[in-house]
């Protein structure tokens, strides 16, 4: 079977240059093709072992399984980094936040960093390879998701420090206000799709990504924000920063909730598509 006809047998659910792309990425990683291979036929040299798992991959991928839980894998700021169902596969826009404070800090001194919701560790994994200055610890409370930052930290040699805690546990910021250390930054990509928005979802994101790391309530879209932001007034320095993904259709109520809270030196960045993204706010 040529190239040609296998991207063929994915479109369905992909689109004709999303099915190129997915199945280019599919041979190159599982089976080392090049472009030049593809095109010039050496897929038909595959033995039968290999066109066996191959067969199971396209039956993966018609059933709009995500290419990167297929391949146990995906590419976040020039990386690759371990995933797998029950984590949430990272995203470009989450690359962009990345970089802004890598930005901001990059001749920063010593840097104490929190990324709380971590999931795979791409977030803090990142800022600390970026920034070696840095402390950093990452938070989740899915064991699973833990596993896989972990093993994404030890594989990239990144030493972060990966915490079971629960950012929605009370008595948190009281811990923090009786802490001897101070955090620089407190960056979080939490859930924030209200389940309201699930009709207008892939179905790649829906049956197969963890819904603990994507939903909250209809009636409470700011729920983590919230939590979070309590939590930065006593375990942040003075002019210590928060840095949040956001969703857009909540930006100008989460400006507010921030300005409510105290935070000053309050901006919102668009991504890469024009949609408000990021934001960050300042501990006066």
């Amino acid at each position: 079977m040529t190239y040609n006809q296998l991207w063929h047998l994915i479109v369905p659910p992909y689109d004709e240059s999303e099915a190129k792309a997915v199945m280019r990425t599919v041979l190159e990683v599982v089976f080392g093709f090049t472009l030049a291979d593809l095109y010039s036929g050496k897929v038909n040299e595959l033995s039968s072992d290999e066109e066996a798992v191959l067969r199971e991959i396209v039956g993966r991928l018609q059933k709009s399984e995500p290419v990167q839980y297929v391949l146990g894998q995906a590419d976040f700021c020039g990386r690759t980094f371990k995933v797998r169902p029950g984590v949430l596969i990272p995203r470009p826009e989450t690359a962009e936040l990345c970089e802004w404070i890598t930005a901001r800090h990059t001749h920063s001194g010593h840097l104490r960093i929190i990324d709380i919701g971590t999931g795979s560790g791409c977030i803090a994994v990142t800022l600390a390879l970026h920034l070696p200055q840095a402390e950093v610890k990452g938070w989740d409370i899915s064991t699973e998701a833990l596993s896989v930052a972990r093993e994404n930290n030890e594989r990239l040699k990144a030493g972060v420090r990966f915490l079971k805690r629960d950012i929605l546990a009370p008595g948190l910021s009281d811990k923090a206000d009786k802490g001897t250390e101070r955090i620089d930054v407190i960056v979080s990509n939490p859930p924030y799709i209200c389940m309201k928005e699930r009709d207008k979802m892939e179905r790649n994101v829906l049956e197969y990504e963890p819904e603990t790391a994507l939903f909250v309530p209809d009636d409470d879209p700011l729920r983590f924000y919230r939590a979070i932001a309590e939590y930065g007034k006593t375990a942040l320095k003075p002019g210590g920063e928060l840095y949040f993904e956001i969703n857009p259709l909540y930006a100008r109520e989460l400006e507010t909730l921030l300005e409510e809270q105290g935070y000053n030196n309050i901006e919102v960045r668009k991504d890469q598509f024009g949609k408000q993204r990021m934001m960050k706010g300042t501990r006066p």
